[in-house]
């Protein structure tokens, strides 16, 4: 049976320190909440008597609970009064030597049966523990800001840690109601290994200028369903800390690139812009500690391009979900669509799934009957390309094949006029490479739709050596009269959204491959840990492997970095057909129906 912990110690008192003690006294456990000062310790109760209060104010607590809480922390100066406790969680900062040292402290202190725990969120827990007399009785304890809502608990064991001891915490997460995931000690463990990497290489695109902050972020948000962009999500963990994490993993993981920090972030943290607790960081705010973002000498200009050219007719060309999402994206947004399927055998079942998605758009209450009709009414079907001699702006959405899509961008170029846009959907090829099949390169972008059906598109505008400035215009005033978000960026690989997503899922497939943790821990690790809407598994099944491997083979072969080289385990699952949902067999077995 598991030991049951009766009395808590936590060592310092800031932001994740103040909500490791709420989340125990919130359990019914005593706590002794210490500091290394009266002012710190001040400062450490007036964050959890603010915490507690906020929960009240939104009915997330009563205030008698509150009061019960508040009640079993008994607050302190020094480690000396850590005598008596069961238990002893550090949150001190990410310090190797500040960390050793109160460990070997605590050694002294604490009975002899205690646990010691560091809430280490990078370091070798093993580096710490042999400052003790008591390795066997160390570990860590990882909880995810802020402690008191993130359900994620990592549970860190070393080489020489008891396993009573691992299971005695454990048990002691199930009884917080956290999900604790258990795994070795290796620099960043598995939610920060993940994210900082993903984090890092967000930071290196944005000091190249290959996008704004702004269009990253947003890319990343709508694109990548994720909670927040990469840029923001920095300035609120603030950069020294992220610096922290980030070279730790970099020299104590295999030196790996993806974690050797970005030059601009080393930059920032030695002028002292930290994020929103020094008021500037990538952004700037109405204050330090603020979370209002205010313009600076960075922030785009809201006004409407300039230069943009009048599109009034767009032809579409293609079948199948890219085609028919762009042909709907278009129609509903009241421009009069020239749809040219192509294939023989497409037109009719192109022509059917526009209205089937329309249909059900109607169903669930998010379209007019009388909007469908006239949106229906706006598209001219045809089986040539000749009719799109008449339109601005033509969109081919046709399959990720370089040849078939010089071949159609050069018959284009005979038959539309002078001054059209000519736009190409691919995610993964050169776009320059299919402009050069044209005699007017600058007329031409990439305009890589993410997801056209849901209620915010995400479009990347992807703009090549040769594009002109007035096109970019163009295709930005088009997608704000579209409702979607344009996000401009470079032609490299991936454009921005799979440039950052698929690699993160790469490292999460080569984390599985060392057997450092297992399907459902990784996917645990970032959906609870790090708010993602989807673990990195459930996402390839969902996208497909062999999707997922084009990608990250495109990344690599622009690039040839290391850290981009596809997992051979993702290789090898897709030469097996192991495909994800498609196939009923990814990572996890998907029954049919």
């Amino acid at each position: 049976m598991a030991r049951e912990f009766a009395s808590i110690g936590v060592i310092g008192l800031g932001t994740m320190g103040a909500g490791i003690v709420e989340v125990f006294a919130r359990n019914g456990i005593d706590v002794v909440a210490v500091e290394i000062s009266a002012d710190a310790l001040e400062r450490g109760r007036g964050t959890l008597t603010a915490s507690t209060e906020r929960a009240v104010s939104r009915g997330k607590l009563a205030p008698a609970d509150r009061d019960a809480l508040l009640s079993r922390v008994r607050f302190a100066v020094g480690l000396d009064a850590l005598d008596g406790v069961d238990l002893v969680i550090e949150a001190a900062p990410e310090q190797l030597d500040l960390k050793r040292r109160i460990f070997a402290d605590l050694d002294r202190i604490c009975k002899p049966s205690a646990v010691l725990a560091t809430n280490t969120s990078s370091l070798s827990v093993t580096e710490i523990s042999v400052a003790t007399s008591r390795p066997g009785q160390v570990i860590g304890i990882h909880f995810f800001n802020p402690a008191p809502v993130m359900k994620l608990v990592e549970v860190i064991r070393t080489v020489v840690t008891a396993p009573d001891v691992v299971a005695d915490v454990a048990a002691l997460c199930a009884r917080l109601g956290k999900v604790g995931v258990t795994i070795a000690d290796r620099a960043g463990f598995i939610a920060n290994a993940l994210l900082f990497g993903y984090l890092n290489q967000a930071v290196g695109m944005y000091e190249s200028r290959y996008a704004g902050r702004e269009d990253i972020d947003a890319a990343m948000k709508l694109g990548g369903r994720l909670p927040m962009g990469p840029l923001a999500l920095l300035d609120l963990i603030g950069l020294d800390t992220a610096y922290q994490i980030l070279d730790t993993m970099y020299r104590h993981g295999g030196r790996d690139r993806r974690h050797a920090p970005a030059p601009l972030l080393r930059q920032l943290v030695t002028a002292g812009l930290l994020g929103r607790k020094s008021g500037r960081g990538f952004y700037s705010y109405e204050r330090p500690g603020s979370a209002v973002v205010v313009p600076d000498d960075r922030t785009p200009a809201p006004d409407a391009p300039a230069g943009a050219r009048g599109v009034g007719a767009v032809g579409v060309v293609g079948a199948g979900a890219t085609a028919t999402g762009v042909i709907e994206l278009f129609a509903t947004a009241g421009y009069d669509v020239v749809a040219v399927p192509r294939e023989a055998e497409r037109p009719v079942s192109t022509r059917a799934a526009v209205r089937e998605s329309l249909d059900r758009r109607v169903a669930a209450g998010g379209l007019d009957p009388a909007d469908r009709d006239a949106a229906l009414d706006r598209i001219t079907w045809s089986e040539t390309l000749d009719p799109l001699s008449e339109t601005d702006l033509v969109v081919e959405a046709v399959a990720e094949e370089l040849g078939a899509k010089q071949a159609l961008l050069a018959g284009l170029d005979e038959i539309c006029k002078p001054g059209v846009l000519l736009a190409t959907t691919t995610s993964v090829l050169p776009v320059v490479d299919i402009a050069m099949a044209t005699r007017r390169p600058g007329d031409v972008l990439g305009l890589h739709v993410v997801d056209p059906g849901s209620g915010q598109p995400l479009v990347e505008i992807v703009r090549t050596v040769r594009t002109s400035d007035e096109a970019v215009a163009t295709a930005r005033a088009v997608c704000a009269a579209l409702g979607a978000t344009g996000v401009v960026c470079e032609d490299r690989a991936g454009f921005v959204v799979n440039a950052l997503l698929f690699p993160y899922l790469n490292d999460a497939v080569k984390m599985l491959e060392a057997s450092y943790a297992t399907v459902a821990d990784i996917d645990h690790a970032m959906r609870l840990g790090c708010g993602y809407p989807t673990g990195p598994f459930e996402l390839l099944d969902r996208v497909g492997l062999d999707v997922a491997l084009g990608v990250q083979r495109a990344l690599y072969r622009q690039t040839r970095e290391p850290g981009l080289a596809p997992a051979p385990l993702l290789e090898q699952l897709v030469t097996a057909g192991r495909l994800g949902r498609a196939s009923g067999r990814g990572f996890r077995e998907h029954p049919a129906g």
